[in-house]
């Protein structure tokens, strides 16, 4: 054979090499599970990454007390509650039906005791006694409750209780307890030790938790069950695995075993093929655009938040960046004002978004320089 011909031949065999080695690995279809809806987001990035009927209403069970927990937590941090707070136990909270702390009517028990008893055992006493603390009542902490779900926009989702027992209007959506999950992870991450916690013991009673995956697999450190006979078995889990944060949610499911098996099954599947990348911190000054009748005449712009992208295992740096914004910014500019967005494309598909803001707010500058930004913008 020819010199050239195998040095041709050799060239064709390296590329062929190159080429195979350097395309993404297939990505087979999700699982198909044995639920009524179920979702799998990635926590840092909030892609989704999977779903089935995501969106529509069901009975939620115990899984009413991720925002009981929230709310609550929410009150401590505005000062209302403390982790110390002795709660007087009503004989309404006493008598709550269901899985229980056993909390003794008329004494009074921590807020921090009370928490575990809701997270860890489950218990209906617990909630409502947390709920009666909040808020004064139970009626008056579901309102509350209701408000923080519009704020997190769970717009499929309505509460009329602190526990989840059955109710004419109480429903979630599979989408919207991702989204109330993802943000006690955010927001509240000094109290989410609790939702691994193995066991909690109140009134010589111990009782173990029930997500049985904490067991099952090390990287599972949350967050919570329910079951009714009219919901099923149902599970938000969490894990966390080299860097990244899974999410998933599975609703009515028929047995313990079975909420495990599909939670697990969406956990192993997004891990395996995708991955997180963070493109910038943040913080991150990301542009500095001019701004008409501003001082220095430009403001530097950025993100309040890191910005993270979720993308097919082995394609994090094909990961395209473009910044628009707003045109003709002009002073004063608030720092909580958005100016513009940040997008991320794979494959030209938008895989990532976020708004731009003032890293700093931008006042307006003395009469000369409005002045002449004014003449400025004609030509502009």
């Amino acid at each position: 054979m020819p010199a050239y011909v195998r040095h041709f031949t050799t060239l064709l065999l390296f590329v062929w090499l190159n080429s195979a080695i350097a395309a993404p690995a297939p990505i087979p279809p999700p699982p198909a599970l044995e639920a009524k809806s179920w979702i799998l987001i990635d926590e840092q990035s909030g892609r989704v990454i999977t779903s089935h009927d995501a969106d529509s209403p069901v009975e939620p069970a115990s899984l009413t007390k991720l925002m009981t927990a929230y709310a609550v937590f929410h009150a401590i941090q505005d000062g209302k509650l403390s982790l110390d707070t002795e709660v007087p136990i009503s004989e309404r909270a006493w008598r709550s039906e269901g899985s229980r702390t056993f909390v003794q009517v008329g004494t009074r028990v921590p807020v921090d005791a009370l928490l575990q008893g809701m997270i860890v055992q489950s218990g209906n006493d617990a909630s409502l006694a947390l709920a009666e603390a909040v808020a004064g009542t139970e009626e008056s902490f579901a309102a509350l409750m209701n408000q923080y779900a519009e704020r997190l926009g769970m717009r499929n989702s309505h509460f009329e209780n602190s526990a989840g027992l059955p109710g004419t209007n109480h429903l979630v959506t599979a989408r919207d307890m991702a989204k109330l999950a993802r943000a006690i992870i955010e927001e509240f991450p000094e109290y989410y030790r609790w939702y691994s916690q193995r066991e909690f013991t109140w009134n010589n009673i111990t009782q173990a938790n029930r997500n049985g995956l904490l067991d099952r697999d090390p990287s599972v450190d949350g967050m919570k069950t329910g079951h009714t006979a009219a919901a099923g078995y149902c599970l938000v889990s969490s894990a966390h695995r080299d860097g990244m944060r899974m999410i998933a949610v599975v609703m009515g499911t028929s047995s313990f075993k079975a909420r495990e098996d599909a939670s697990l099954a969406l956990l192993n599947y997004g891990f395996s093929f995708f991955e997180t990348k963070r493109i910038y911190p943040r913080g991150a000054e990301l542009t500095r655009p001019r701004v008409y009748g501003a001082e220095d005449g430009e403001a530097a712009v950025g993100l309040r938040n890191e910005f993270y992208a979720t993308v097919p295992r082995g394609r994090g740096a094909e990961i395209q960046v473009s910044l628009a914004l707003q045109p003709g910014l002009t002073a004063p500019l608030s720092a909580s004002q958005p100016v513009g967005k940040v997008r991320a494309t794979l494959d030209g598909k938008l895989v990532a978004i976020q708004d731009l803001y003032p890293l700093a707010d931008v006042a307006e500058g003395g009469f000369f320089r409005r002045g002449w930004d004014s003449v400025m913008a004609w030509f502009d």
